[in-house]
């Protein structure tokens, strides 16, 4: 579906979209909808594919009408798999993807350490994977456009916003004029220059880094292992760091560190470019597909919900891209708010429980803003002092794990801890396992006619729902009725044939695990009966 075309440029590899009149431009007053998003990037989109699998009418609204504005976002995390493996794209990804665990820092011309993000077997997705954003959000598409609940419009720009009482009143710009919608909830995923965030005069408060960074995405042929590498202060780019990852279709993104005061306009020209990567690569056999220099930036809103308008992604917050933290933190934006504005719309919680997604989801960016801050003031330290700090951790990293551990290049990706109302305390010790707030880790499982799948397969097939893991060992548990069961140790069902399970959950018989439609642990029993399971869902619910 996305063809590739080698050469200089933002965006050389395109899917265009044509403008298509829908019906709701003819209405005399604004036609009426549950959800309408705005923004067709991979959390909107997500978030659309994932409300409509839950049974809810969407529209998702862009203002341009194709994909392929550069690579942009390329590391997906092992969580931002399991959740498209729920929405039904996962294998598209990964199949196409470029699959990696273990990373290698450098400092100079020597390796300081190596790491592996996956060290453990057992997980049916990889710790990440490389792969162009306009690849992901053309497989989103094709998704969307499976699904007959979602109305994706291009071409079809917000221009203003109502706030009422019970619903939210747009209106939009197209190529046959202005129309209006009116929304019980509008969703921004409108990017980090949001129009809508303008719109609810909401403001960003944190921290523009004034050093900046070179991206060239390149075309070659190149014998690298399919590693991240990191180096601080390399021989081809002395004093400053540099970054080297594999990409699908022989392309690699290369950034490079310069300084604050480099002139944008010359740094970006491919005459100026070639030859820092060619000084890099030891040769100069390569074509640029995408070019482009950013800033860090740190920041975030205040309150990610503004009445009936939601915030999510890039439209919320921003970090560095080191640490792959911006669009992987907003899918799980999409997954944490999209089982909530189910059950709202739905009448069985209140609006209230959408209050708990800012309260999570905020907390979340604060962390991903922490360690981007602490990462981007390793990586370009600020003061004499903080550059004294670093060259005395890279040389003590050399001969000690302590200093290994306190090298930052960019800490990676992994999923949110939410301390949270939502969830059910424990009432006993637990050595081991996940902990309420946690996202439950996988295990390969065996079911009853000697398939293998893992523990996220038997999740999904749940159907986007409570469910009880329970290691009950065939004992019959008692659940409410709107609650999934995964037994396993069950003869008749699916067992632990490689004893990942009892050893990631701290199993014994009767152990359980309540879990959240977005794959969090709610509550974990011991023993559990059905009125406590139903009072950790109402909880969890917003219930009580």
């Amino acid at each position: 579906m996305v063809q590739a075309n080698p050469g200089q440029g933002a965006g050389q590899a395109k899917v265009q979209f044509g403008y298509h009149r829908h019906e709701d431009q003819d209405q005399a007053t604004p036609a009426a909808h549950p959800v309408v998003v705005v923004g067709a990037g991979p959390v909107g989109l997500s978030f659309a594919i994932d409300l409509a699998q839950r049974g809810h009418a969407v529209v998702v609204l862009d203002d341009a009408d194709r994909i392929g504005e550069g690579s942009r976002a390329i590391c997906f995390s092992k969580r931002s798999l399991e959740y498209w493996d729920r929405l039904g794209v996962g294998d598209r990804m990964v199949d196409k993807g470029v699959v990696w665990n273990v990373g290698r820092i450098f400092h100079g011309p020597s390796e300081l350490y190596q790491f592996n993000l996956l060290p453990e077997p057992g997980h049916k997705r990889p710790a990440f994977i490389n792969l162009q954003q306009f690849y992901a959000e053309a497989y989103l598409v094709d998704r969307v456009n499976a699904l007959p609940a979602i109305s994706l419009r291009w071409r079809n720009k917000v221009t203003a916003l109502e706030q009422r009482n019970d619903h939210v009143v747009l209106t939009i710009e197209t190529p046959d004029g202005p129309y209006r919608l009116s929304a019980q909830y509008v969703i921004a995923c409108d990017g980090a220059r949001s129009s809508l965030r303008q719109m609810v005069g909401a403001g960003f408060s944190g921290k523009v880094f004034e050093d900046q960074f070179l991206i060239a995405d390149v075309r070659m042929t190149a014998e690298f292992p399919t590693e991240r590498w990191f180096w601080f202060d390399p021989p081809f780019h002395a004093g400053r760091s540099a970054l080297l990852h594999r990409q699908p279709d022989n392309v690699w993104r290369i950034d490079l560190q310069l300084s604050r005061y480099a002139d944008p306009n010359v740094e970006k020209q491919p005459e100026n470019v070639r030859p820092r990567i060619a000084r890099m690569l030891g040769h100069d056999q390569f074509e640029f597909e995408w070019i482009s220099l950013y800033k860090f930036q740190c920041r975030r809103m205040e309150r990610f919900i503004h009445g009936r308008v939601v915030f999510a992604g890039d439209s919320a917050h921003q970090v560095s891209p080191f640490g792959a933290r911006g669009a992987n933190s907003g899918l799980e934006d999409a997954e944490n708010l999209a089982w909530k504005l189910d059950r709202v719309l739905r009448g069985s919680s209140p609006a209230a429980l959408l209050d708990t997604y800012h309260l999570e989801r905020s907390a979340a960016a604060d962390e991903n803003i922490r360690e981007s801050t602490r990462a981007t003031d390793f990586m370009a330290p600020n003061s004499h002092q903080e550059a004294r700090l670093r060259k005395v951790v890279l040389a003590l990293a050399r001969d000690t794990e302590f200093g290994k551990r306190m090298v930052n290049g960019g800490r990676l990706s992994v999923p949110s801890v939410y301390e949270t109302p939502l969830s059910t305390e424990d009432d006993e010790a637990w050595e081991t396992g996940p902990r309420p707030g946690t996202s439950m880790p996988d295990v390969p499982l065996k079911a009853a006619d000697g398939r293998h799948l893992h523990l996220t397969d038997a999740f999904n097939a749940q159907g986007r729902r409570f469910t009880l893991l329970s290691f009950a060992n065939g004992e019959a548990i008692d659940v409410p009725d709107d609650v999934g069961v995964i037994r396993v140790g069950d003869p008749n069902g699916l067992t632990d044939g490689e004893g990942f399970a009892v050893k990631r959950y701290g199993a014994k018989p009767g152990t359980s695990y309540l879990l959240r439609p977005d794959g969090y642990v709610a509550a974990r029993f011991r023993h559990p009966s059905r009125a406590a399971i139903a009072a950790a869902v109402a909880r969890a619910c917003g219930l009580n």
